[in-house]
């Protein structure tokens, strides 16, 4: 696929970003569960945080394929460092696409100048891959919304400034009954509950908001009453994009780190890279590598023609997601016990990886997502 010189301007800046900035505190980070504030003001002032997002309201102007190159270079040295992007990418684009002048002024503009953080608050404890079965509820009461229930595995909830929640304004209607509401976190009711343990992205908070009571003025309905599943689900195609691109990036970092590794490593006298079990397992994962970075640049690319991605999206989310695991597994391999330390960085990529097949949709949905569109034809 051919890329224009301002596409390989924000690679370049990127793998320097990413180099110099992130890889050096990466294993304090995971360590600490958090990247120190001075690192994501740098990401603002480089004008990462707003890659998509017009210039108009303070954003880079770029497209797309932009995104899933940067994604690429920042997750190829911790896939933590991708997932705030994808947070920014996810979070903004309700916005962009749905919400009116004076929403887009007060929320998307310092959001995509790196003055604030948003969440994208759709999943629930009993509403994961079913996203239309929410039942946080919005009830109507004068000018305002009434909001209850409960959202988890929400990236950045603990930091967020406001979120796009969505609750069931009609509980009879199913998914016609949804509604997307800009939520500030300042607003009585609103609280998030403790930052999840996980096995990896440590350095990627996440954890419940839990709406009580909550006073939402209509002004913050995002889009039209009733239509919050439609958004939710247009903002998941672009979404899957930009996880298959954090995929990607993981898998290119662990590629790395085996090709380096195996250069270094001596056994029975050579470097193991000169055996050919480790050159035919490289090769595996190399080909394997490049196979889901066709897919997620031909993705990002119909996502800037304004093509119809669902399928595709689909198709680079479960391929590179897989490939990330697959790829991290053979590269700790190569490592042999050296890979199981944390000083070593396919440690910390073998954990982060294994999140990639389940957020934004698992791989078994993915499947059924491109299937039903196989058996459509």
């Amino acid at each position: 696929m051919m890329f224009e010189a301002k596409h390989e301007m924000i690679k370049k800046l990127a793998r320097e970003f990413a180099e110099n900035e992130i890889a050096p505190v990466a294993i304090d980070a995971d360590a600490t569960g958090e990247y120190p504030k001075e690192l994501w003001e740098k990401v603002a002032r480089y004008g990462f945080t707003g890659i998509t997002i017009p210039k108009e309201y303070g954003g880079m102007g770029g497209d797309y394929k932009s995104l899933v190159l940067a994604m690429e270079e920042f997750a190829a040295k911790d896939v933590s460092a991708g997932s705030f992007l994808m947070s920014n990418s996810l979070s903004g684009a309700p916005y962009l696409y749905f919400g009116n002048e004076e929403q887009k002024q007060k929320y998307l503009k310092p959001l995509a100048q790196g003055k604030t953080i948003a969440s994208f608050g759709l999943t629930e404890p009993g509403a994961g891959c079913d996203s239309g079965s929410v039942s946080t509820t919005a009830e109507e009461d004068g000018d305002y919304y009434i909001l209850n229930g409960r959202k988890t595995f929400i990236t950045m909830a603990p930091l967020c400034d406001y979120a796009v929640i969505f609750a069931k304004t009609d509980m009879k209607a199913g998914t016609r009954g949804i509604t997307a509401f800009i939520v500030e976190s300042k607003w009585d009711g609103f609280s998030t509950g403790k930052p999840e343990s996980k096995m990896g992205i440590h350095a990627s908070v996440t954890s419940d908001i839990i709406l009580e009571n909550v006073r939402v003025p209509k002004e913050n309905i995002l889009g039209q009453i009733g239509k919050g599943f439609n958004i939710a689900m247009s903002i998941l195609d672009a979404g899957r994009v930009t996880v298959a691109a954090q995929s990607l990036g993981a898998a290119k970092g662990a590629l790395d780190c085996a090709v380096e590794y195996s250069k270094e490593r001596v056994q029975f006298g050579r470097a193991i890279s000169k055996f050919q079990n480790t050159q035919f397992t490289l090769a595996d994962m190399a080909t394997k590598v490049e196979a889901a970075r066709q897919l997620v640049y031909s993705a990002a690319d119909k996502l800037d023609n304004h093509q119809k991605v669902t399928t595709e999206a689909a198709m680079a989310k479960y391929y590179a997601s897989e490939t990330a695991v697959e790829v991290a597994n053979k590269s700790l391999q190569i490592h042999g016990g050296y890979g199981y330390m944390k000083e070593y960085a396919i440690e910390r990529i073998y954990r982060d990886a294994r999140i990639l097949p389940i957020y934004e949709g698992t791989s078994e949905i993915q499947k059924l997502v491109i299937s039903r569109n196989v058996l459509a034809d």
